[in-house]
C-alpha cells in the first residue's frame, strides 16, 4: 500500500472548505483528473452513500465507486466499493491559528492540491 499525504493552508473557514470538498457534485470543479461523479444512492451525502467516479490518470480511463465511510465536520473518508484497485481517500481539516489547513490522502494528490490552492486562495 502506498500512502501519499499532502496539505495546504487555506484562508477560509473550515466549514466552507469541508462542505465544498466533500460534495461529490464539486469534484470536477477542483480535481482535474475527475471527469464525472454520479450518485448511486439518494442525496444528501451520508455514511454509506455510493458515488461512481470516472477519472483519467496517466492516459488511462478509470471507473470506480466510492463508499462514504466517515463524514464529520473535520473528516471525510471514502473507500472503493468497486474499481480496478483498492483506494481509500481521507480528507481532514484542522484550525491553525487564523488559517485553515486541508489535508488530503490519496494516490493522486499533486493536481488536486494545486486546484484546491487555486480555488481557495482567492481573497
Amino acid at each position: 500500500m502506498v500512502d501519499v499525504v499532502t496539505s495546504i493552508d487555506i484562508r477560509k473557514p473550515i466549514a466552507l472548505v469541508a462542505t465544498f470538498a466533500s460534495n461529490p457534485d464539486n469534484a470536477t470543479k477542483w480535481y482535474a483528473n475527475i471527469k464525472s461523479a454520479e450518485w448511486k444512492t439518494p442525496k444528501p451525502l451520508h455514511v454509506g452513500s455510493l458515488i461512481a467516479f470516472t477519472a483519467h490518470f496517466l492516459g488511462k480511463k478509470l471507473a470506480y465507486t466510492y463508499e462514504i465511510l466517515e463524514l464529520s465536520g473535520n473528516k471525510f473518508v471514502m473507500r472503493t466499493a468497486e474499481g480496478p484497485f483498492p483506494m481509500e481517500t481521507t480528507y481532514e481539516w484542522e484550525k491553525l491559528d487564523d488559517y485553515r489547513r486541508h489535508t488530503k490522502t490519496t494516490p493522486e494528490t499533486d493536481v488536486a492540491t494545486a486546484a484546491m490552492t487555486a480555488l481557495f486562495s482567492i481573497p
